[in-house]
């Protein structure tokens, strides 16, 4: 018989607290992209700071080294590996509350640390900043598996898609608000300066507007601290894991429009603690291996092609930054306001269709369908490549690169962050979250870092010569041919079905086969029986 308090979660009207937790949950994932995009523009400024150029030479090449561009991008993605795997398995054995406001913290001393890298020299700056954007993914990392399980516990189970889409969907905001902030960090300094001319030496003063950059992505997240502490313990892991039904009830009441009488229980449960197998046993294995492997072989596959967008972008820039000569701050800004203007029509787009649909069309077919568009995009582009994009930068090409982004987050970009925390029993759900998303994030270094250096069919930058973009390409249209293939064959439906159902598969899976023999031979023996009577 089900808890009366999960009971009333799972029917639940959409009310007041729901919203509240899509903003606290999702002001992680603001972060997050605040301080992925902001980047670019970044390291423009930086580059200009710390790699000037002699005065005879185009002002407006790339300066910074491949080598260093690279290891900024990857060490962030490699702390984000590391906190998915550390805080998902602690927000499962310690609580998801308990640990939610530590990853907050990290998130926004990692903002502000990268911002006061304390020193000047060159070695110095980079060394201190690539430490701090390695705590800042350690925090980002720690906050995916925790709000993800949070609102999926807190959901009823008729619109939780939707609203785990709308924690999501925040990554939204923050890439276009860090667009907006570079954008006006840049004209601010700019006009400080007296407009410099695209071939005067970069001032100093550009090393100040890096860091108010970085530093003002770590002030939402300092905003929602309070209101994460101040949230209540889910009931789903309260009831559960930690097996205190009355708790879990006096939580709800505080946060839900319903009385605490009709979410008590009429007598007292007895004690029935949770299975007794360990994660990645073979009991573990049989009954959630198929699930696991599906859910971070999708997050892999998708964060692989995600995360290739620096080929698309390299391009844009190139073709209509590269060839006017600018000053570092008026550089700065036409990339961040490529990225708004994507982030506008492209990005938030494919994220609240996704709110919209998700619950209406299910999460398989979705995921499957992103997969499959991604890949005719990117076969469009890459197929012709150098027959005619290497030449055509134009609003074609503009439209097949924000049509990848959309069809990423509507599609398996924003299906992968919700499924794990809908598949999984409670004791497991935060850390088999964190482990899906660490492959992706494996999956992100191989396509933000191996594709970058795979595009290049020349020498050029500091890139060797390589693959070449058209190979680039149509493999990454075959990865996600993959994942269409591997939606298809592994991927459980989770859309209308209870968190509780993972709860009784935890007894039921275990004579799940021994029950299908059983009930074949009743069906056998009733038409036998029905056999003998019609003679």
């Amino acid at each position: 018989m089900a808890l009366k308090v999960l009971s009333a979660l799972d029917a639940a009207r959409t009310q007041y607290y729901h919203f509240k937790a899509i903003i606290i949950a999702g002001m992680g994932l603001f972060t997050d992209a605040y301080d992925l995009f902001c980047i670019p523009p970044i390291m423009i400024l930086i580059g200009r700071t710390y790699y000037p150029k002699p005065e005879d030479d185009d002002a407006d090449q790339a300066q910074i080294p491949a080598a260093v561009t690279s290891t900024m991008v990857a060490i962030a993605l490699l702390g984000t590996v590391i906190g998915q795997l550390v805080f998902g398995r602690l927000g499962d054995l310690i609580g998801r509350r308990r640990v939610y406001g530590f990853a907050l913290v990290l998130m926004v001393v990692g903002s502000i640390g990268c911002g006061f890298s304390i020193c000047t020299t060159r070695e110095c700056v980079l060394g201190s900043l690539g430490f701090f954007r390695f705590v800042l993914g350690v925090g980002i990392g720690g906050d995916y598996p925790l709000s993800a399980t949070i609102m999926s516990e807190f959901a009823n189970k008729r619109t939780r898609g939707a609203f785990i889409a709308a924690v999501f969907s925040m990554q939204g905001l923050g890439i276009l608000t860090s667009s907006v902030v570079t954008m006006v960090v840049c004209k601010v300094f700019d006009r400080a300066s007296g407009h410099l001319s695209p071939t005067a030496p970069t001032p100093r003063e550009a090393d100040i507007a890096w860091r108010v950059i970085l530093m003002l992505g770590g002030i939402p997240a300092a905003m929602t601290f309070y209101w994460r502490m101040m949230m209540p313990e889910t009931a789903r892991y309260t009831a559960l894991v930690e097996q205190n039904v009355l708790q879990a009830a006096k939580d709800m009441e505080k946060v839900m429009d319903v009385s605490l009488s009709q979410i008590t229980e009429d007598q007292p449960l007895p004690s029935t603690p949770p299975p007794s197998y360990p994660l990645f046993s073979r009991q573990f294995l049989r009954r959630h291996g198929r699930d696991l492997f599906s859910c971070a072989c999708a997050w892999f596959l998708v964060d692989v092609v995600f995360y290739s967008s620096n080929l698309f972008q390299s391009q844009i820039y190139n073709r209509f930054l590269r060839n006017q000569k600018r000053n570092a701050y008026d550089a700065a800004f036409e990339v961040a306001k490529l990225q708004a203007i994507v982030a506008a029509c492209s990005t938030i787009p494919g994220y609240w269709a996704t709110v919209y649909f998700i619950d209406r069309i299910g999460r398989v077919k979705l995921q499957m369908m992103g997969f499959f568009f991604m890949a005719l995009v990117y076969f469009a582009i890459g197929v012709p490549y150098y027959a005619y994009w290497d030449k055509h930068t134009n609003k074609g090409f503009m439209i097949l690169y924000g049509l990848t982004f959309f069809f990423a987050n509507f599609g398996p970009n924003t299906t992968t962050f919700i499924v794990p925390a809908e598949l999984f029993p409670a004791r497991f759900r935060s850390t088999c979250h964190g482990i899906s998303g660490a492959a992706g994030k494996v999956g992100s270094i191989i396509g933000a870092i191996g594709f970058l250096w795979a595009s290049h069919n020349q020498k050029m930058d500091g890139y060797p010569k390589a693959l070449g973009m058209t190979t680039s390409l149509i493999i990454l249209g075959g990865v996600c041919i993959v994942g269409t293939v591997m939606t298809y064959l592994f991927t459980r439906e989770t859309a209308g079905r209870s968190l509780e159902e993972n709860e009784k598969e935890e007894d039921s899976k275990e004579t799940g086969i021994l029950s299908c023999f059983g009930e074949i031979g009743l069906r056998s023996h009733s038409n036998s029986t029905n056999g003998v009577d019609a003679a």
